[in-house]
C-alpha cells in the first residue's frame, strides 16, 4: 500500500478564509487567529490567521497556502485580505458591488494578484485574476459574518499576494495574458495531489482563450521538445503552441467540443510513436509499445529481421532510429509511422475536425509530415494575432 498523499487547500480557499477573518474583526473590534470555512467540495477549512494589521477603517491578515503533497509554487505564499469599509461605491478595476441583503461587497485584487488581458477567460478583461468559485466563497463567507453581526452596509475586499509577480513567472499565467501576478483558483477548494485534472483544465483553459480570440486551428504539441528544429525549419515558436503533455486524445476532443475546424500535432516520434498504435494518452503508466510499433513498422517495410530484432532492444527511440538509418528503408518506416498516426488521429476526431501531424527526432529533425500539415502550419501562423 503507497502512503496516502496529503491534500492541501486552494489559493481561493485561502483568500477566502483571510476575508472571513478580516470581517470579523473589522465589525467587531475583536481578533481572531484561527477561522473555519466550507470548501465547496464539503471538507471544512481551518485556517491560521498571520499577520493581523488594523488601521483605521481597514483590517488585513493573511492565511499561508498549503498545497499538501502536491509541488505547486504557491505553497508558502501568504494570501492576504484586506477589508474596509466604503461609505459609497467606487470605480475600482474589480467585479462591481455584489447585491445581498443590504450588504455589497466588492472584490478586487491588489499586488501580486493578476489582471485578465485576453477575452476567454474565467474573468472578463481588466479584471482581477480572481476565479468565479474563489468569488463566490469570499461572498458566502463574508456574508455570513455580516449577518451573523447584523451589519448593513457596503465592504471592499482586496485580495493580494507578496511575491505573486515572481511566482507567477512559474505558471501558465503569461501564456494566458495574465499579467502582475498569480490567479486565485480553485472550484473544489481542495489541492488534489498531482492532479490530472488540474493539467487537463489549463489545457482547456489555453485552448477556450485561443478559441475566443478567433483560431480556427488547434496547433498543439507534447512539449517543448523539439523547439529549436521547429524553429529553424518553419519559423514557428513551439511556445505559441498548446501544450498538451501527455493527454493527446482529450486535448483533441476538446478542440472539436470548442469548435475549432482543424488541428495540427507536432511532436518528437518518442510520443507519436504510441499514437500510431492507438494509444491517445503517451504516459509510460498508460502504454509503451514504442520498439514494438517501430519494429513491426520496419518489417512491414521490408527491414530484415536482425535489424528489427536490435530494434526492439533499444530503450529510446533515437537509438532505434540510429539502427534504422543503416537500412536503405528508413523514409518508408517513417512514411507508414506517419500513415498510421494519421489513422489514429482521425479515427478519434471521428469527423469533428481535420487533423495533420508533423513528427521529428533531436539527431535527424523532421521524420514524417502528412499531406497537408505544412499548409496547416502556416494558415495557423497567419491567424496568430
Amino acid at each position: 500500500m503507497g502512503t496516502m498523499l496529503r491534500k492541501g487547500f486552494t489559493t481561493g480557499s485561502c483568500a477566502a478564509a483571510a476575508s472571513k477573518a478580516a470581517a470579523y474583526m473589522l465589525l467587531t473590534g475583536r481578533e481572531k487567529t484561527e477561522i473555519m470555512i466550507q470548501t465547496p467540495k464539503g471538507i471544512p477549512y481551518h485556517a491560521k490567521i498571520l499577520d493581523i494589521q488594523r488601521s483605521g477603517q481597514i483590517v488585513s491578515c493573511a492565511v499561508e497556502k498549503d498545497g499538501g503533497d502536491d509541488p505547486d509554487v504557491t505553497t508558502g505564499a501568504y494570501v492576504y485580505a484586506a477589508v474596509s469599509m466604503t461609505g459609497q461605491e467606487e470605480e475600482a478595476g474589480g467585479n462591481g458591488p455584489v447585491p445581498g441583503p443590504s450588504v455589497r461587497i466588492r472584490i478586487d485584487g491588489g499586488p501580486g494578484v493578476g489582471r485578465v488581458t485576453r477575452p476567454g477567460l474565467d474573468q472578463p478583461v481588466g479584471c482581477a485574476a480572481i476565479n468565479r468559485v474563489p468569488r463566490e466563497m469570499i461572498l458566502r463567507e463574508v456574508s455570513e459574518v455580516c449577518q451573523t453581526l447584523d451589519f448593513h452596509g457596503d465592504l471592499e475586499i482586496v485580495i493580494s499576494v507578496p511575491g505573486g509577480e515572481e511566482l507567477a513567472k512559474k505558471t501558465f499565467n503569461p501564456r494566458l495574458g495574465i499579467e502582475g501576478g498569480i490567479s486565485i483558483l480553485g472550484t473544489t477548494g481542495i489541492v488534489e495531489p498531482m492532479s490530472e485534472r488540474a493539467l487537463l483544465d489549463t489545457i482547456q483553459v489555453e485552448l477556450r482563450q485561443r478559441r475566443a480570440m478567433g483560431a480556427e486551428i488547434a496547433v498543439i504539441s507534447p512539449g517543448n521538445y523539439g523547439l529549436d528544429f521547429m524553429e529553424q525549419a518553419f519559423g514557428y515558436d513551439l511556445d505559441r503552441s498548446v501544450k498538451c503533455s501527455n493527454f493527446i486524445g482529450d486535448t483533441l476532443d476538446m478542440a472539436a467540443e470548442l469548435g475549432f475546424s482543424s488541428l495540427l500535432l507536432t511532436g518528437h516520434i518518442g510520443k507519436l510513436i504510441k499514437v500510431s498504435g492507438g494509444i491517445m494518452n503517451t504516459h509510460s503508466k498508460e502504454g509503451d509499445c514504442r520498439m514494438e510499433l517501430l519494429g513491426a513498422a520496419a518489417l512491414l517495410e521490408g527491414v530484415g529481421a536482425g535489424p528489427v530484432r536490435r530494434i526492439l532492444e533499444c530503450r529510446t527511440t533515437e537509438e532505434a532510429l540510429a539502427i534504422l538509418k543503416e537500412t536503405e528503408r528508413f523514409q518508408p518506416v517513417m512514411d507508414r509511422v506517419m500513415e498510421r498516426t494519421c489513422f489514429y488521429l482521425e479515427r478519434r476526431a471521428a469527423g469533428r475536425l481535420r487533423t495533420e501531424c508533423i513528427m521529428y527526432a533531436k539527431e535527424y529533425g523532421q521524420l514524417a509530415a502528412s499531406a497537408g500539415a505544412y499548409g496547416l502550419l502556416r494558415q495557423a501562423m497567419e491567424e496568430e494575432p
